[in-house]
Formats: structure tokens, C-alpha cells, sequence
């Protein structure tokens, strides 16, 4: 059928990318923020804060991808709040390859917050960032609120690095992982303390290569002790035809996916992050979480627009997924953390 060759991707943030494909990389992170700020614009998820971060397109983003977009922040958004009332918000989130990411905020709202709220991304998406929060007060008011100190001794450093009592932004190479590791140690991220935490990243392991992505799941797990979640949104079933046509979209943005091999079945996600120290590991498809969706939830996002193309959305989300592992914490429950 003609649908199966088109293959409209929801496009993801990152900062593990290679050489060359920095600046595709760097595109894909602008897509995935202005599909967010249509999809808002259109009433299928509330968030005030992205319009101070990301111009509204004149392009009209099809209706696929805006319920795509939404069943992608309603998953990642369940997992990381289960998280923290399991941990009655007594634990630290890292966000690699945040992006214009809101969650901070939008956590904030809710009251919400963990102890510390820390995101990572390319200098340069940092910068831009920054920029936003410094000039409009809707974004820099709620971090000098949380702010203990003078709020003028909050370090917008280098442009691109803030550091609060609350929040950490901080621009680094996901690939340099000691580089990273003494940054948020700077910004107070202590792992002697071994606070729960959960990291949370969108697509950032399959743009890099299979070995810098293994070296990011290992990441902080030396200590028995450790109690850790992993949050990740990924590609999956991309050995099939629709799968190769999005490796060549990307391609063609130059945006390589070299850790794609990784990305073949729900099962292979779920051994890589055994395999690389986690726990418990599990993993959905987004058709199959957008079926699981309360149905009045559905009703209204159907709502806001019409698909005259079913399939098309069914194969688009059965090439994402959602997965997420845990390390102890077993006093808290966290193998029971679900969307």
C-alpha cells in the first residue's frame, strides 16, 4: 500500500550523535520541539511554558504525529511521576538530551519536584535554552523560587550551564561520559549520597553507537546499592520495510543511526538493559500504550482533529517504544513503576 512508504518520524532530541551528524542531530531536536508546540497548540496536552521556548510553525504537523507526541509525553510523563511517588520525590531525575523539554516546570506545578531536576544537551541547544529562561519571567521566576540563595547567584555560566538549588542545565557530549560525570558533580550531584534516581532519554542511544550507548546504561551502577530507573523512548522493528525508510529519511537530514542494530524487537530492548546491569526491564510499543489509554482520554484527543489514515498511525507507533528498567529499591516498590 502507498502508506507504507510514507514514514513521518516523530522526531527526538539528543546529544549522542557522531562527528558529522552533530548538526542533523541538532535538527531533529528543533522538529521534535516545534511538533510538541503544534500538538499543544491544538489542545492535546496542556503545557504554557513551551511557547516561551519554540515558535509556533506555520506548517500544520499531521494528525499522526500529534497523537503520537502525545501518547510519547503521557508514557514518559506516567513513568517519571510513578517514580517519584515511590520515592516521595526524595530522589534526583537526569534528562538526556532534554531538548526545550518542560517537565521541570510542569512537575513544579503539580508540586511535583524531586530534589533536583537536571537536564543535558548539545552547548549550543543549551545556550539557546538559557536565553529563553533569562529574558522571560514566566521560566525564571519558579527557579529563583526554589532558590535558597540570592537569586542573583544563579550561575548562567559559560552560556551554556545554570545551576540552582532546584535545577541544573548543563551543556555537554553524551559520548564524554567522564566530562559529563564531573559536570553534575559540579552542579551537586553527589553519587556518594546514591539518592534514587531515574534518567530519563529520548532516542539519544540509537543516534550513538551501540558501545557509547551501552557505556550510558552502565552508567552509575557500579554500587550495589544504587537505586536507579531508566526511562527511555526508543525505535523499534526497524529491520522491516517501514523501519528502513525512516533510517533513510534521517539519513538524508544527516542524522545517522548507528546503534540501530539495537533497535530490532521489543525483546532486544529489554536485553540490552539486562544485559547491561538492570534489573527489571520492560518494554512496550506505542500502538500498543495508546490502546491502553483511558478511553476518555482517547475520545478527546480524537476529537481535536481527523485521521482518515488508521494504518498509517498504527505503523508509525509500532515503530517506537517505551521502555524502562530498575536497579533495587525493592523496599520501594520500584519494580512495580508502570505507565
Amino acid at each position: 500500500m502507498a502508506t507504507s512508504l510514507r514514514s513521518p518520524a516523530f522526531p527526538s532530541c539528543s546529544s549522542a550523535s557522531t562527528g558529522t551528524d552533530d548538526e542533523g542531530v541538532r535538527g531533529t531536536c528543533e522538529d521534535a520541539s516545534m511538533c510538541k508546540r503544534f500538538a499543544v497548540s491544538l489542545g492535546y496536552w496542556h503545557d504554557p511554558y513551551i511557547q516561551h521556548f519554540v515558535r509556533l510553525s506555520k506548517e500544520r504537523k499531521a494528525p499522526e504525529i500529534n497523537r503520537g507526541y502525545f501518547a510519547r509525553v503521557h508514557g514518559v510523563s506516567q513513568l517519571i511521576k510513578a517514580f517519584l511517588r515511590k520515592t516521595e520525590c526524595h530522589c534526583q531525575i537526569i534528562n538526556l538530551g532534554a531538548g526545550m523539554d518542560t517537565t521541570f516546570w510542569r512537575l513544579k506545578d503539580e508540586d511535583l519536584l524531586p530534589r533536583k531536576y537536571f537536564e543535558v544537551d548539545f552547548p549550543v541547544i543549551v545556550t539557546r535554552k538559557l536565553h529563553s529562561i533569562k529574558v522571560k519571567p514566566f521560566l525564571l521566576q519558579p527557579i529563583i523560587e526554589l532558590h535558597s540563595e540570592d537569586p542573583l547567584q544563579i550561575g548562567f555560566a559559560d552560556g551554556h550551564l545554570l545551576d540552582s538549588k532546584r535545577y541544573a542545565v548543563i551543556g555537554a557530549d553524551l559520548r564524554d561520559l567522564p566530562e559529563l560525570e564531573e559536570k553534575l558533580k559540579k552542579c551537586n550531584m553527589n553519587p556518594q549520597q546514591n539518592p534514587p534516581t531515574t534518567t530519563v532519554t529520548m532516542c539519544s542511544m540509537v543516534v550513538g553507537s551501540p558501545c557509547s550507548g551501552g557505556r550510558l546504561l552502565q552508567w552509575r551502577m557500579t554500587s550495589p546499592e544504587y537505586t536507579s530507573c531508566f526511562v527511555l523512548f526508543n525505535r523499534v522493528n526497524m529491520d522491516d520495510r517501514f523501519g528502513q525508510i525512516m533510517i533513510e529519511n534521517l539519513r538524508r537530514r544527516q542524522c545517522d543511526l548507528a546503534g540501530v542494530q539495537t533497535c530490532k524487537s521489543l525483546e532486544s530492548q529489554k536485553e540490552r538493559l539486562l544485559s547491561n546491569g538492570w534489573e527489571t526491564a520492560s518494554a512496550v510499543d506505542m500502538m500498543e500504550l495508546y490502546s491502553r489509554l483511558p478511553q476518555a482520554e482517547v475520545s478527546r484527543i480524537e476529537s481535536l482533529e481527523f485521521l482518515d489514515e488508521m494504518e498509517l498511525l498504527e505503523q508509525l507507533m509500532q515503530h517506537y517504544c517505551l521502555c524502562w528498567a530498575t536497579k533495587g529499591g525493592h523496599e520501594l516498590g520500584l519494580k512495580e513503576i508502570t505507565y
